[in-house]
């Protein structure tokens, strides 16, 4: 729709075109008509007299969309005129519409008689470029906001997949008549476990989404006797998938200062995108190397290694390769545990193996 200032320019025109109307007559455009394409020679300018004309161009993956809408008293096409360029829209009457018609020597003669004209001119192009700004970038935020949420639907669904696998079987092995009493409680407690992680998932999620800036509240916790159990729950787990965890040095007996929900996130992330890795199945190795103020942590596969596309950005949201499912978050949000421990992680590619990812979790105050 015009503006109030476009109508009161198009109204200064309006003498000037009187004198010109005997040399330029009206041109009648029935609905649906198109007046001139994108690409055509910017050979002159319409003020619409009656009726609607659409103003579109092709933008992004050469995707059509509606620039302006002109109505009586309204103009369009003077820029490929003043630019002398062709024409970056097209226009397309809406309904049945009648536009004067003026030539490009016409208008820049017209503008060499009326110099208040051409600066009324250049304000309208920039109140025309702000307006069409401001649209687009509203349009740019909105569809990025979809397009994130449809990442962490896809993100959830993800890594929900595996604790829901081991819930169905758990569930149906506790509900089967020939199990016998040991076996229900042992399904009832992987059930448990499985819907704690899924909890500590969508917990973390909402923390990447509402960062607060706040450190985690850290606690002395053994990494021995945390980790066992820990790794005997992940080789289970993966070993149905035909990859094997080696623990090539045994979890220290020594305190580390963690959240121990978040570190064990930290852990299921990083082998299971080890795992996703090999398809074929292979063997996950772990290692622990301790120095005087933190543990180091290394996680070693048999796979194919990093990607080169994707070595530099491995850690920034949603930098994902040559995965069916998940949108590479998941690498996010192990930086965003370690780094919120007070650690560093990294990643290597080794001659003749996989991938290795490296990172730290501090000690304890008072280790040896």
């Amino acid at each position: 729709m015009a503006t109030s200032n476009e109508k009161r320019f198009a109204g200064e025109l309006s003498e000037e075109l009187r004198a010109l109307h005997s040399t330029a007559p009206d041109r009648l455009f029935r609905a649906g008509d198109v007046i001139f394409s994108a690409g055509d020679p910017g050979d002159g300018f319409y003020v619409v007299e009656s009726g609607q004309v659409q103003i579109s161009a092709v933008v992004g993956n050469n995707e059509s969309r509606v620039l302006a809408s002109i109505g009586p008293g309204d103009f369009f096409g003077e820029m490929a005129v003043l630019d002398d360029a062709p024409r970056s829209a097209t226009a397309r009457a809406e309904i049945d519409t009648k536009a004067f018609f003026l030539g490009r020597d016409q208008l820049l003669g017209l503008l060499e008689r009326r110099p208040q004209l051409a600066l009324d001119l250049i304000r309208e192009f920039s109140a025309r470029m702000r307006a069409l700004n401001n649209k687009y970038v509203g349009e740019i935020i909105q569809a990025e906001r979809l397009a994130i949420v449809g990442r962490f639907a896809g993100t959830i669904v993800h890594d929900f997949k595996n604790p829901l696998t081991v819930i169905g079987l758990a569930a149906e092995l506790a509900c089967s008549d020939f199990t016998t009493p040991p076996m229900r409680h042992k399904a009832q407690n992987k059930i448990a476990l499985q819907v704690e992680r899924m909890t500590n998932m969508l917990q973390e999620l909402i923390e990447f989404t509402k960062p607060s800036g706040q450190r985690p509240v850290l606690r002395a916790v053994n990494f021995a006797r945390y980790m066992n159990p820990l790794a005997e729950e992940i080789r289970q787990e993966i070993a149905e998938r035909g990859v094997a965890l080696v623990l090539d040095t045994p979890p220290p007996e020594l305190d580390v200062r963690i959240q121990p929900q978040r570190v064990s996130r930290l852990f299921h992330n990083l082998l299971n995108n080890a795992v996703d890795e090999m398809s074929d199945g292979g063997k996950i190795f772990l290692r622990f190397v301790v120095s005087p103020a933190e543990l180091q942590v290394e996680v070693e596969d048999t796979g194919r290694g990093i990607a080169p596309e994707i070595a530099q950005s491995l850690f920034q949201p949603f930098t994902t390769h040559g995965k069916a499912h998940g949108t590479g978050l998941g690498l996010t949000i192990c930086k965003k545990i370690v780094e919120d421990h007070g650690g560093r992680i990294w990643a290597r590619n080794e001659p003749g193996k996989g991938a290795t990812f490296c990172f730290t979790l501090p000690l304890a105050a008072g280790q040896p």
